[in-house]
């Protein structure tokens, strides 16, 4: 059988009303064309680190088309694949008026889809809802949101270990790890090259932000943590690869057309009329080094509208100021860049964030305190130990970066009090990262709802001793005890309480946000194997909510779920 010359992709990635952009990578220089409608639009490739990608912009498509599409390399078609049993994938543009459904969820590994990945890592959710939509069981959503850690850079599947080790040793630095952009891009193909998941990113939208495991495990947690990556030998090439990657795998095809022709490399590709493939290495590298230099030169946030709902997806890794007096989440030029979008005139307001904003309270009030100690709130020994504890038990999510969050709180009162224009309905934030899922309430009596949806891991459970861990560390005693030790660290105290009211739940989730009349309706699935078919998972609905219109009713359940006894799994946090 002939290789494809298509590597990956093609992957669905901006689409609006009228325009879409479809990304791929090839084995080699090549023009990619797409075909659709009786129409064609096609670019060529550009190089990076000996890898070949393209992305092409698809425009002119009328408002709420369903249309089916084919992909070319050089005249020859590759997508779709010739004797798929899996439907034609489709452009689908945006419609006025339609009610946004969407996908999201974080924390995926990259294991096989057989008995022995299921009995590690668990069943892959992205893999169930992916062929429950090619089934016609689910409806296909607007758009898919991936919340952080696509890739885990850090704690590496056998397959990835096994391609490191015909490249280098393994007891070399950084050792399973990994090291460059050519282990990354071979990641990125172990992630998105199965064949379920291919076809759903083939013809659902996406976006995505990163968190730590793009990178490595507690990614700029703090100045110290920094300091130490950087007196290594290896960390310099591998912030460089994973930015740089992540341009190329991930961020590009956030953006809108118009966003893509302000970006800096993207100038460099759409600019390029020499003969040949454009070699983008040198810029990418030179990018990549600088904006982890100078996180404020460059932007990884994006905000996205659908009507009436805006979308804010903010990075809450790359621009965070480290300074010990100044620590802050996100810079000061990127709370201001959120800060202008946080705007009424819309009926819900969505903030994806990889961190969840408001995390159960015992385990809130415990970072807070943590972040206070090692400020110095206890004296230098303590302050030591603080460290050492916020780094080795991943004690740094926003309640970790107390001037962030209190900003934070501050703009999102004012917006769900109507100080910003006419207050939405509800304001939401979309997290993972902790690899157990919720539902969180503040406690308002009048304004627009504030409310927390965490959907985490896709795919990477914890073991039972951490989950009971977590129950333990942020629920019954641990809140009452934690608000005590953090007003013995004078931490201010936030201007709004809330609370869980549903959860938490460990099963690996896929969760899906709809638009409903009865107000923002909201499911988390989870895939079964029944009759030992370990490729092809049951898709089965953990937990259902409404967020009500009416501010009056509380969040209730839509319709009681089928659950199941979650198995024992290992995985690595």
């Amino acid at each position: 059988m002939a290789t494809s010359p298509l590597l990956l992709g093609p992957m669905l990635r901006y689409v609006d009303e009228r325009s879409a952009s479809i990304w791929v990578e090839t084995r080699a220089d090549c023009v990619v064309s797409v075909h659709a409608d009786g129409r064609s639009w096609e670019t060529r490739t550009f190089a990076v680190h000996g890898h070949h990608y393209a992305l092409v912009e698809v425009d002119g498509l009328d408002p709420g088309a369903s249309v089916p599409y084919e992909v070319r390399i050089d005249g020859a078609a590759v997508w779709p694949e010739s004797g798929s049993d899996l439907p034609a994938p489709v452009i689908a543009t945006g419609e006025p008026g339609r009610p946004l459904r969407m996908a999201f969820g974080s924390c995926r590994t990259s294991v096989p889809h057989d008995r022995s990945g299921n009995r590690t890592h668990g069943v892959d959710a992205l893999r169930a809802f992916a062929l429950a939509v090619a089934a016609g069981d689910q409806p296909t959503p607007d758009l898919v949101l991936f919340l952080g850690d696509q890739v885990y850079a850090d704690s590496t599947s056998k397959e990835m270990q096994e391609f490191i080790e015909s490249r280098r040793s393994l007891r070399e630095p950084p050792g399973k790890e990994l090291k460059d952009y050519e282990e990354y891009a071979h990641l990125y193909r172990l992630a998105w090259s199965d064949d379920a998941n291919r076809w759903l990113l083939s013809t659902v939208p996406s976006a995505m932000i990163f968190d730590d495991h793009d990178v490595r495990d507690d990614w700029n947690a703090s100045l110290d943590w920094k300091r130490k990556m950087e007196a290594t030998s290896w960390w310099h090439g591998r912030i460089v690869a994973g930015l740089g990657s992540y341009w190329v795998y991930q961020h590009l095809g956030n953006l809108s057309p118009a966003e893509r022709a302000e970006d800096e490399l993207w100038q460099r590709v759409v600019a390029y009329d020499g003969d040949g493939e454009l070699d983008l290495t040198e810029a990418v590298d030179e990018f990549a080094a600088r904006v982890d230099a100078e996180p404020t030169t460059y932007r990884f946030s994006f905000a996205r509208d659908f009507d009436d709902i805006r979308l804010i997806v903010v990075d809450s890794r790359a621009a965070r100021d480290l300074t010990p007096d100044a620590r802050g989440l996100v810079d000061p030029p990127e709370l201001e860049w959120f800060d202008a979008r946080l705007r009424g005139g819309f009926r819900h307001v969505l903030v994806a964030t990889s961190l969840p904003y408001l995390l159960p309270t015992g385990l809130h009030h415990v970072e807070a305190w943590d972040e206070a100690i090692s400020q110095g709130a206890w004296g230098r020994p303590a302050a030591w130990v603080g460290e050492r504890l916020r780094q080795a038990v991943d004690l740094e999510h926003w309640a970790a970066w107390q001037n962030s969050f209190q900003d934070v709180a501050r703009m999102v009162t004012d917006l769900a009090d109507g100080r910003r224009g006419e207050a939405p309905q509800s304001i939401t934030f979309l997290s993972g990262d902790v690899h157990y899922s919720y539902l969180a309430e503040v406690d308002r009596e009048d304004g627009a709802r504030i409310v927390q949806a965490v959907c985490s891991p896709v795919r990477n459970p914890l073991p039972r001793l951490l989950r009971w861990f977590t129950v333990v560390m942020s629920y019954g005693i641990a809140a009452p005890l934690g608000a005590l030790a953090a007003r013995s660290a004078k931490v201010p105290d936030a201007p709004f309480r809330w609370q869980t009211v549903k959860g938490p739940w460990f099963d690996n989730n896929l969760a899906l946000l709809q638009d409903a009349p009865d107000g923002l309706a909201m499911t988390w699935h989870t895939g079964v194997v029944d009759d030992g078919q370990e490729r092809r998972p049951r898709l089965e609905e953990v937990e259902s909510v409404v967020v009500p219109v009416e501010r009056r009713e509380p969040i209730h359940v839509r319709a009681e779920p089928r659950r199941r006894t979650p198995v024992s799994r290992r995985a690595v946090r």
